[in-house]
């Protein structure tokens, strides 16, 4: 990849700078997808921790593992997928996630689906779970500071439950939006 460096000293020209409207419009946008993986991961923790409390100790949810997504690589160990993540919902370092998301409330928790579809619903986690057949995948999770991390992952395919709430021919994109809640996540009252 050929990456063009400038003078350190150079000042970009007017026209290069983004306005500032535009970037911070950019950053919520950011900031609301990474919410929504922090819900998503949350949502699945949650569903985690659930079906650990109505199970044996050290038993797993029920999923088939899908062999269409898995790797010749070693699981990175649990403690540290679980202690070295980036949701700076929860905090800036790598560890704030882990000390800090025990202040999100996960329970009631709801899924609404709404627009341009034929059977728009609303789904607790339990019914959410039982939507379709959960399956495990091992995926390879790559950040854009450089670390990756390969760990298993239990759900079920999004198609799934957009083929349930039958969109119509208008729908065009699919839009997640999830809590932001400054009392339960610490890290949004931060401007990063």
């Amino acid at each position: 990849m050929l990456i063009k460096r400038s003078s350190p000293h150079a000042v970009p020209l007017a026209s290069e700078i983004t306005p500032q409207a535009i970037y911070e419009e950019r950053r919520k946008f950011i900031a609301k997808m990474a919410l929504g993986a922090v819900a998503g991961s949350a949502l699945w923790e949650m569903a985690n921790r659930e079906a650990f409390a109505q199970a044996p100790a050290g038993a797993k949810i029920a999923a088939k593992r899908n062999p269409a997504y898995s790797l010749a690589e070693t699981l990175t160990p649990v403690k540290d997928a679980t202690t070295y993540n980036n949701f700076y919902e929860f905090g800036t370092d790598k560890s704030d996630p882990a000390e800090n998301a025990h202040t999100l409330k996960t329970r009631p928790w709801t899924v609404q689906i709404e627009g341009e579809v034929k059977k728009p619903m609303t789904l607790d986690l339990d019914s959410l779970m039982k939507l379709a057949p959960l399956e495990e995948r091992i995926y390879r999770l790559r950040c854009v500071e450089g670390w990756s991390m390969v760990i298993p992952w239990v759900g079920f395919s999004l198609s799934n439950l957009i083929k349930k709430v039958e969109p119509t021919g208008n729908a065009k994109y699919v839009e997640f939006t999830t809590l932001a809640d400054k009392a339960q996540m610490p890290g949004i009252r931060s401007r990063v």
